[in-house]
């Protein structure tokens, strides 16, 4: 194993395979899937899943609504996606916390440090849910500032795109896909990583990031193991 603790960043939209809204189940499975083979190999992991498949707290303005509501109401989407990973793990026999940022004790823990650290090391995913439990911080803020929290290794995000390109691969073919880069050509080259106050987050505590693309089986084991996979960013 490369990395003993690792946090794992998901993104809602990533839910939704080739629907248009909410959780694709066989998206949803193969994540637990993978998930557990890596639980299963030693390495302790924890989670922060978005909740743009279902809400994004920046769509409130844009509906008239005021800001500090939408963005209740995405961490409560991010806890909906808590939940149906949880139960996904479960299901495959894999021993799971969710630790809320709000308070919902009908259906999950409060975040206590303590006890989220306690839980990984008894070898159960942990699960982040509702952000950081206040409105204006994005979800990678929630990753970055957990994974920092519980002395995680790395922050890996899984997404649809292997890694880290000059430019959007999906618009521009020319686009330039890098292994490895520092912190500070991110900054100088503005790299679409995770949102600033994120990323700033990472690079000040000195923690690496990894964009890889969580779609394809295996990756995340492949990650894990210290195989070259999607992009490395670090000091």
């Amino acid at each position: 194993m490369k990395y003993k603790r690792i946090l794992l960043k998901l993104s809602g939209e990533a839910l939704m395979g080739d629907q248009q809204y909410g959780i694709d189940t066989n998206r949803l499975l193969q994540y637990a899937e993978d998930i557990k083979g890596v639980v299963e190999s030693g390495v302790e992991l924890a989670v922060v899943i978005g909740g743009g498949n279902i809400y994004r707290g920046s769509q409130a303005e844009h509906m008239g609504l005021d800001r500090v509501q939408g963005d209740y109401m995405g961490m409560l989407a991010t806890v909906i996606n808590s939940m149906a990973l949880q139960s996904a793990l479960e299901k495959s026999g894999i021993h799971t916390r969710l630790l809320s940022g709000i308070n919902i004790q009908q259906v999950c823990e409060p975040y206590i440090r303590r006890r989220a650290m306690r839980h990984l090391e008894k070898g159960r995913v942990v699960i982040f849910g509702a952000g950081i439990g206040s409105p204006y911080f994005t979800t990678d803020s929630a990753a970055s500032l957990r994974a920092i929290e519980i002395e995680a290794d790395v922050v890996l995000k899984g997404t649809r795109v292997d890694g880290i390109y000059s430019a959007d691969p999906e618009k521009d073919p020319t686009a330039v896909r890098y292994e490895n880069i520092t912190f500070q050509d991110v900054f100088e080259k503005n790299l679409n990583v995770m949102d600033m106050t994120a990323f700033t987050l990472c690079r000040e505590n000195e923690l690496p990031i990894i964009v890889f693309d969580m779609n394809k089986r295996g990756n995340l084991r492949r990650v894990t193991d210290g195989e070259s996979v999607g992009t490395l960013v670090s000091v």
